[in-house]
């Protein structure tokens, strides 16, 4: 009997549930054909570990060489959060940013394909199993750029606001570096491959939402590799960050397509994308959503090769069940090592890369998927248990693809988050039934993630742009707008014209973002309860947008907060320039259409007359006749057109006769002085924290239907107290303040704002004595009534700058133990003296 005759043979037994000790001789041979038919012994490595080589020689150890340089990163400048690192891991996710939540544990990349007579596997993982690993030293290291000048990694090469660049191999296979996999029985066979990472993230308002992840597979050894298969393998883990012991029930799914909104020059949007979230959106008791709810869902999504060029795959699994399309004689069923549903050794997870199936998602469970090719669902308390969200994971592969030693292969991923998935806080205890579940999945909301991930294939492929040159630029449809002229003729005043619509690229990567402009550095100057905002607008109001190569500045806003979350910020104040957002009726089709973002007043004044005032035609029943053309228009403002600089308590010019000609007339800093703004803001509360920012916002893109793109209050803001500054303190002589004196733990703070605000701390760690009126550099110590020394601070801010006349202390002993009720001493000695004050502690 030859080996596939045997393999057959005994996969009979099995499946014919004959006695247990025809079970018994299945197990037994299947193991044997394992490892001596599947593994052959002469294609095993001789290798001998260095722990085993140190045993017999401990002068080895000496001539170890280093370990990889393992780094871990995480985007965050926007409201999605994801770990990249340099050895195959990706993850966790967490969505909205600042709300401490997290929708999945670490995901891994999967890459198979055929060397040899080998199938290999080359997996990222975490903990004592690596088989990607990056270089040793700085050559292994997560590089760092971005686009923003502001940015301490800003970089002329950088493609987003925070790109993360990182190369891995397989090409180790020291059990010592590696470890060993419990389930192979063998040492490490690397693939040898070399992967480099690029991803990259925004905070931009319509891509805020998203991360794209371009990887380049290169061969780096010596033979082909054929039929290669990439996956990720990821699990749904929805939680509060507060919450150790959540319910770990999630959904999976896969998404191929969604209806889009009528006016758009296609029915169905194609997405091909896994989806998981939470099971229900975690609502209170009286079924109310709450800052612990998980109401988003997060996607991954193939961007590069196109979904038609390749096979793709998506399956899900639990360790007890996982979908699997009935067996035939030329597909038959496949029982994988460890006898599991999951595959744990190279051949299984290449079966599971490249086997063609798209399972049905996991809250359909219940239901049989038999007519659509499928096995049946498992026994019935099972099915109800796996529908109504019982946890597991997914694995999403595409391919197949050869490199020949020294070739490439680049392939794109993104990570999308979608808001308000779960829509009503009793959705699922009143409309989900495991053998009707389609009433409550037609209750769940794709939209959000559905118009991200629209963001993320233009941001990565840029509709209307011929990257190559070749005369295609996308797909398209046509649309109506307005062109501006100056001409004499008072006929041609309003032109309607034509322009194409792309709703694709040309299949390109291009990676460019269509981006606000550049936020301004924002310099602040305190004062007890006052603070002073100053900043320079000449790079943001003169900046060429980075997707249209237009100049589309349109104005300010000015923001403060008592966190540094997104929804914490509340707006002060704002400037923008006088300009009109243009509507126009079509006769032919008796519908109104947005025509232009941007019709700057003195333009629409120059056509019309000096008396025209739009404002007086703000809707379809206040509208404009234009006399010369007979064509219907009304406007309305792109913002406030608050455009005055000259009122003191708002926005103004701190130069207001400067010019924006004269070069010579410049800051310090060598910006021209006419740029230079200012905003004052009184009555705060010293003894708090505040965030201050101040944005850029543009009008927006009319051709690619993009609203005003504003830069996020995140990326520029700065924290400060309003005391007087450090250089105050000193030039002043001012006396240290401590606050709150006495401390009292029942006092209420954390309630009120002043501490843990984020929610992330214990109470014991969270608690903060604030020291003001500090001097640039000083030392803080805390005694005993006794004497003894208790805590130590260095206060070291020798440049001065936010913060600098400011120092916590979280009521925690040099030894790390909390202190006790008591009178204490303390003491800030600088080279203006030394001050010391009495501090009371009470528990």
């Amino acid at each position: 009997m030859n080996a596939i005759a045997g393999i057959k043979w005994i996969t009979n037994i099995h499946r014919s549930g004959t006695n247990d000790r025809a079970r018994l001789l299945y197990f037994w041979l299947l193991f044997v054909i394992q490892f001596f038919i599947v593994y052959p012994a002469n294609a095993w490595p001789t290798y001998e570990s260095d722990s085993a080589k140190i045993a017999k020689d401990p002068s080895y150890k000496s001539a170890i060489i280093e370990f990889p340089n393992y780094e871990y990163e995480i985007h965050n400048v926007g409201d999605i959060g994801l770990g990249i690192t340099n050895y195959g891991v990706i993850g966790p996710v967490s969505f909205p940013k600042g709300s401490n939540l997290v929708y999945t544990s670490s995901a891994y990349i999967l890459i198979g394909g055929v060397v040899g007579h080998d199938t290999l596997v080359s997996r990222g993982r975490g903990g004592d199993y690596r088989e990607l690993n990056p270089d040793i030293g700085e050559a292994g290291a997560i590089i760092r750029r971005s686009i923003l000048s502001s940015s301490e990694y800003f970089h002329p090469e950088a493609v987003s606001e925070q790109d993360f660049i990182v190369t891995m191999t397989d090409t180790l296979a020291d059990p010592d570096i590696i470890g060993e996999s419990f389930y192979e029985n063998r040492p490490h066979k690397p693939l040898n491959i070399s992967i480099r990472l690029s991803s990259y993230a925004w905070s931009l308002d319509y891509a805020k939402d998203f991360i794209l992840l371009d990887y380049l597979i290169t061969n780096v050894g010596n033979l082909d590799i054929s039929d290669i298969y990439i996956g990720f393998t990821m699990s749904a883990n929805a939680r509060h960050n507060s919450i150790l012991d959540h319910d770990h029930m999630d959904y999976h799914g896969f998404r191929e397509t969604i209806e889009l909104p009528p006016g758009n020059c296609r029915e169905l949007d194609t997405l091909n994308i896994a989806w998981f979230a939470d099971d229900d959106g975690e609502s209170t008791v009286d079924h109310q959503w709450d800052y612990l709810s998980l109401r988003g869902v997060i996607g991954v999504q193939l961007l590069r090769p196109r979904p038609e060029d390749i096979i793709t795959n998506f399956n899900w699994i639990t360790n007890q069940y996982s979908p699997r399309l009935s067996p035939t004689d030329d597909d038959p069923y496949r029982v994988f090592a460890g006898y599991t549903e999951s595959p744990r050794i190279d051949v299984d997870n290449y079966y599971q890369l490249s086997h063609r199936e798209v399972d049905y998602d996991q809250m359909f469970t219940a239901i049989s998927h038999t007519g659509e090719g499928f096995m049946p669902p498992p026994d019935r308390e099972l099915a109800e248990q796996i529908a109504s969200g019982f946890g597991g994971g997914i694995i999403y592969s595409f391919g197949p693809f050869n490199l020949a030693p020294g070739d490439s292969f680049p392939f794109t991923m993104a990570f999308v988050a979608g808001e308000n998935f779960h829509v009503n806080p009793w959705d699922y205890e009143n409309y989900f039934d495991p053998y009707r579940p389609k009433i409550y999945y037609n209750k769940l909301d794709f939209s959000d993630l559905a118009e991200n991930s629209r963001w993320a294939r233009a941001v990565f492929d840029n509709p209307g742009v011929d990257t190559d040159g070749d005369g295609y630029s996308g797909e398209f449809c046509w649309r109506y707008t307005w062109r501006d002229t100056t001409a004499s003729d008072p006929s041609d005043s309003f032109v309607i014209d034509s322009i194409r619509y792309f709703y694709t690229g040309d299949s390109i990567p291009d990676f460019r973002a269509m981006a606000p402009p550049p936020p301004p550095v924002v310099r602040v100057t305190p004062s007890y309860g006052k603070v002073v905002l100053r900043w320079n607008g000449q790079e943001s109001e003169n900046t060429p947008d980075y997707f249209s190569g237009q100049v589309d500045f349109e104005g300010y806003r000015v923001y403060y907060g008592e966190d540094n979350r997104l929804t914490d910020f509340v707006l002060l104040a704002s400037y923008d320039i006088d300009d009109y957002i243009v509507h126009w009726f079509d006769t032919d089709n008796r519908t109104w259409r947005k025509i232009s973002n941007s019709a700057k007043l003195d333009s629409l004044q120059n056509l019309q007359g000096s008396e025209f005032d739009p404002n007086e035609y703000y809707d379809q029943f206040n509208y404009f006749l234009d006399p010369h053309t007979g064509e219907i228009y009304y406007f309305t403002r792109q913002d406030w057109n608050q455009s005055d600089l000259s009122n003191p308590l708002g926005i103004h010019k701190v130069y207001p006769n400067a010019s924006p000609y004269d070069s010579t007339d410049v800051t310090l800093e060598g910006w021209r002085r006419y740029y230079e703004y200012e905003y004052v803001i009184e009555n705060l509360e010293p003894s708090k924290p505040y965030y201050f920012a101040v944005t850029a916002f543009d009008y927006g893109s009319f051709q690619y239907d993009v609203g005003q793109l504003e830069t996020s209050p995140q990326t520029n803001a700065v924290r400060e107290y309003p005391l007087p500054s450090a250089d105050t303190v000193e030039h002043r002589g001012l006396n240290v303040v401590v606050y709150p004196n006495p401390y009292r733990i029942d006092g209420g703070y954390a309630r009120a704002g002043y501490e843990n605000r984020d929610r992330t701390k214990s109470a014991v760690w969270s608690r903060r004595i604030h020291f003001a009126n500090l001097p640039n550099i000083c030392t803080i110590r805390i005694f005993s009534i006794d004497g003894d020394l208790i805590k130590e601070i260095k206060h070291y801010n020798p440049t001065g700058g936010p913060e600098s006349q400011h120092e916590e202390w979280n009521v925690v002993s040099r030894n790390t133990q909390a202190v006790v009720t008591g009178i204490y001493i303390w003491s800030v000695r600088s080279e203006m003296g030394e001050q010391l004050g009495k501090l009371v502690i009470i528990k």
